[in-house]
């Protein structure tokens, strides 16, 4: 068998007395994408936040193509991999926040470039081509000497998007990308996104958006207080849900 680009098993993770995940399991298969959905607090964001290791899950185990993430086995063991190597993790995982999360002080070129040559150590050469060739992707040729400042928010976030691509990652997770857009730069974004999907790039995506999810989700997770509530094909889950969370969830949202 195959083995899944993500596989989360009995994941916990706790803020004090505040159980966030209570024992999440989830399967990512290679080139699909998979959708997390549920009301703020359920626990998504913390998800797709362990799954990079920005967040340290307390119990279960949590693999990304095969590799515990954040730790390695050792006589029986788990032991938490140092600075250098979760760095070395991080960068074949794409990030794409909220908020953008550009380098305010620098432009376009190089927010897409700095890590190519500060983690990758590509030539400058290399890093502005690939740059540019993503920009063109993205659909912003031309906006390479434009700071954060002077893009709109859609914009700002294809340019995230850029900058994630850029380190070749072979999974990318979003976490409510379209959340702080204006609504009419919503679709700019998710046509990237689509576009991405199309290409065979393997997706966790934190999402309120379920036409998205029901158009270009291999699967669905809807996650309430920390627990998967009900998972499977989008086109049943959205269409037919059976859980009675998830009706309610859904006659807000839709």
């Amino acid at each position: 068998m195959t083995t899944p680009m993500v596989s989360a098993k009995g994941v916990t993770k706790s803020y004090g007395a505040v159980d966030v995940l209570r024992g999440v399991d989830l399967e990512v298969a290679r080139g699909e994408v998979t959708c997390l959905i549920g009301p703020s607090g359920s626990g998504k964001s913390t998800l797709l936040r362990c799954i990079n290791h920005l967040e340290k899950h307390d119990a279960g185990e949590l693999r990304v193509d095969g590799e515990l993430v954040g730790y390695e086995a050792r006589g029986g063991k788990l032991y938490e991999r140092n600075d250098k190597q979760i760095c070395s993790e991080r960068a074949q995982i794409g990030m794409v926040f909220q908020r953008f999360n550009l380098f305010a002080h620098m432009n376009v070129l190089d927010n897409i470039t700095v890590g190519q040559i500060k983690v990758k150590g590509l030539s400058e050469d290399v890093a502005v081509d690939k740059a540019r060739a993503l920009l063109e992707r993205v659909g912003l040729s031309g906006k390479e000497a434009n700071y954060p400042s002077q893009l709109s928010g859609g914009q700002q976030q294809r340019v995230a998007i850029a900058r994630a691509l850029a380190m070749e990652p072979k999974l990318m997770l979003f976490d409510e990308p379209t959340s702080a857009l204006d609504p009419e730069l919503v679709g700019e974004v998710l046509d990237v996104m689509k576009d991405l999907a199309r290409s065979g790039m393997t997706m966790v995506v934190v999402t309120h958006e379920m036409n998205f999810a029901r158009e270009v989700a291999n699967s669905v997770y809807f996650l309430d207080q920390g627990v998967i509530e009900e998972s499977g094909d989008p086109a049943k889950v959205l269409s037919s849900p059976s859980s009675d969370r998830l009706k309610l969830f859904l006659s807000k949202v839709l």
